[in-house]
């Protein structure tokens, strides 16, 4: 089986990114939108990794255009949302599918390890996985869990990080 860290994926700038370059930090995945009534998350990921980003967290956005056509953008527009109207400084990717047969491998590899109540597939934007500092799948959350909802998981994934 595929571990976390054998998985890659493309920057929003377009440069190749090896999940092994994030080994030892506790990984949040988001599958991201511009134009979702979840979209405001943004400063709620950012904020959490602002502060928790010196004690190992690391967050990591996907853009997807597979709930409502709510990212229907190039990286140009991804990057204005994301950058300038919410302030993101957390790595952004390219553009991917998260369920089907063209799914990402990282959201084939995490809905796999997690999930869900969906079985094997993503609700809507802005789930989110919590991969631990030992590249283990640890938690599922669904859109409507808040950044703030799940600071208490980060917490006790930093503190607990073989956990």
């Amino acid at each position: 089986m595929t571990s976390f860290y054998q998985l890659s994926a493309t920057s929003l700038s377009g440069q190749q990114i090896a999940m092994a370059d994030y080994a030892g930090k506790l990984v949040l995945v988001v599958n991201t939108a511009s134009h979702c009534g979840f979209t405001p998350q943004y400063a709620g990921l950012e904020a959490l990794y602002k502060k928790y980003a010196a004690q190992g967290l690391v967050v990591l956005g996907f853009p997807c255009n597979q709930f409502g056509k709510q990212e229907p953008g190039g990286a140009d527009d991804i990057s204005r949302t994301c950058y300038i109207n919410y302030g993101v400084s957390f790595p952004m990717f390219e553009k991917v599918d998260v369920n089907g047969a063209a799914a990402h491998p990282l959201f084939r590899y995490l809905k796999d390890a997690l999930p869900g109540v969906l079985g094997g597939r993503i609700k809507w934007n802005f789930t989110k996985f919590l991969v631990g500092c030992d590249g283990k799948p640890l938690k599922r959350f669904a859109p409507i869990s808040t950044p703030e909802k799940i600071e208490t998981a980060i917490i006790t994934a930093l503190k607990n990080p073989g956990e």
